[in-house]
């Protein structure tokens, strides 16, 4: 950080951008989240990244680089190598018979700048960059995947003057597996097709065609991959799941393996669990205050339920992690029963599903919490929410509101459900603009009114002008985000609290009443709502 506290709230205060409470505020977060207020700007968004960047450099009187909307030759980036510059956090940019100009998130770092020095044999010029940026240029570092892949194919043929089929596939499950974690890459799928092996990246909930592999080496990854997952490798017919744990630039990575039969072979599907996804806020994953606070609430008390809901992959089970890393502390016994664990968390007894010994969802929940699947953990979950217990769990369903008629479903009674259940989260995932591409155009309120309800647009958008003009933004499509536009994504939540008036709607509810009770507290949700549904602002 190169300013302290004191020097960046003068610098915000002055620009006029931050309120002396919003800074306050920024500051408990950074402290709450073990990072510094610079990051916790960065993180929430307060001001765009380069407005900052560019604020600090002239405050400090040093020049500034913003290295995405630079064209930098391969020649330069090459100085050093990307393990150097990622563990560093520095990109060289630009080379002339003067010097090197270097973008580094400290240019004040003498040491680091003297070694390059010495390295080169040139005059290094510092110029600041802000982390997100240099993070987002080392893509240049990056071949693409089949290019990297034919590479090594054609290395090994030159070195040993093998064929292709007699490839080292050990490398070659490395380096997808590599690419996948530099890329943010949420699935990697490996699929035997009649002529090929197709893998694809799923990044940001999207599926993208990566790699070819021929159909002679598909056998040979599956085998290393059964190997690495501690799976049969004579079993060619049944399903099977595994896992691998390894790192991969220093950070720990958990693969969840799926090998399942299908026509042309047998087809992988490893699901990557970085360890730092494990250690996201609630605020992290897009929360807003006023929810945040109503989920605050639930967790404060000793006893009750906290649901959280939503489809396969809509990011529930990280919104559990982080409540349950809030609670964490050494006061409390905290016991989990999980399929999968997906991540560890210090001081939490996780306990894993395991069929063959008979340890399910239904036996764990006698004495703790898990994934509320079906009637029988929905009684054992209830009548632990009643006893002094807090339970967090995970519910399919598509919204809040449909929690509730969904647990009197299970044969829960409803003066139950109205006494334990606290709060119910409902959450979807949806893809963020890539602010490296990202440019802003105008559009009226005639053609918004095409994508969303007039209701929605009055009460969160506020058009201005004789044309009633909104200003809206949308990605261009760039390497960073392989030209789709979209990098990152970000939760949005529907919270329902349960207050005392929604509590008698449910006791007052019986078995043929509960379409009637998911109307009525779903207009209970439509009041309380203080966001729309799909933001335009991330869209």
């Amino acid at each position: 950080m190169l300013l302290n506290n004191d020097q960046l709230k003068a610098l915000l205060l002055h620009s006029g951008l931050v309120h002396e409470k919003e800074f306050q505020d920024l500051v408990n977060y950074a402290k709450a989240n073990g990072m510094d207020v610079e990051q916790a700007i960065s993180e929430k968004n307060i001001i765009p990244d380069e407005t900052l960047g560019l604020m600090i450099a002239n405050a400090l009187k040093i020049p500034f680089v913003s290295l995405g909307k630079l064209s930098i030759n391969e020649d330069v980036f090459h100085i050093i190598s990307e393990k150097f510059a990622r563990r560093k956090k520095i990109i060289p940019f630009e080379r002339s018979a003067e010097g090197i100009k270097v973008a580094l998130v400290n240019p004040y770092n003498t040491e680091l700048l003297q070694m390059l020095a010495r390295k080169t044999g040139q005059r290094i010029f510092p110029y600041l960059a802000t982390e997100r940026d240099i993070q987002n240029a080392y893509h240049i570092y990056r071949k693409d995947l089949q290019k990297s892949f034919d590479t090594l194919i054609k290395e090994q043929i030159e070195e040993s003057g093998d064929s292709p089929d007699d490839a080292p596939i050990s490398k070659i499950v490395d380096m997808l597996i590599n690419y996948a974690q530099q890329d943010h890459v949420s699935d990697i799928h490996i699929e035997p097709e009649e002529a090929h092996s197709l893998v694809r990246f799923r990044i940001d909930g999207i599926l993208h065609d990566v790699l070819e592999v021929s159909k002679s080496l598909h056998d040979r990854v599956v085998t290393r991959i059964k190997i690495m997952s501690r799976l049969r490798t004579d079993e060619h017919l049944a399903p099977q799941d595994g896992k691998i744990h390894t790192k991969v630039d220093d950070e720990d990575l958990d693969i969840r393996v799926s090998i399942l039969p299908v026509a042309e072979g047998e087809k992988i599907v490893m699901r990557l669990l970085s360890s730092a996804s494990g250690k996201l806020s609630l605020s992290d994953l897009g929360m807003n205050d006023r929810d945040l606070k109503k989920v605050e609430n639930a967790y404060s008390k000793s006893f009750g339920m906290i649901l959280s809901t939503g489809p396969t992959g809509s990011g529930k089970t990280s919104s559990i992690y982080a409540i349950v890393k809030v609670l964490n502390t050494r006061e409390k016994n905290i016991t989990t029963i999980e399929d999968p664990v997906e991540y560890r968390i210090r001081g939490v007894n996780q306990i894993q599903v395991n069929t063959k010994t008979n340890l399910t969802f239904a036996s764990g929940l006698r004495s703790i919490f898990g994934e509320i699947r079906d009637g029988e953990t929905a009684g054992i979950a209830v009548n632990a929410a009643l006893t002094g217990h807090l339970v967090v769990s995970t519910l399919h369903t598509n919204d809040a509101a449909t929690a509730l008629p969904r647990l009197i479903d299970m044969k829960v009674e409803p003066f139950l459900v109205a006494s334990t259940v606290n709060v119910i989260i409902a959450q979807r995932l949806v893809r963020k603009l890539c602010e490296n591409c990202r440019i802003s155009f105008i559009t009226n309120e005639e053609e918004l009114l095409k994508s969303l309800p007039k209701e929605i647009i009055a009460k969160h958008y506020i058009p201005t002008g004789p044309q009633r003009e909104i200003r809206m933004y949308k990605g261009q499509g760039c390497k960073i985000c392989h030209f789709t536009g979209y990098k990152g994504r970000v939760g949005i939540f529907e919270v329902l609290e349960i207050t005392s008036s929604i509590r008698t709607l449910i006791a007052a509810k019986n078995d043929s009443d509960v379409e009637r009770l998911k109307r009525s507290v779903s207009l209970v949700i439509f009041q309380q709502c203080s966001r729309p549904a799909f933001p335009l602002s991330i869209l």
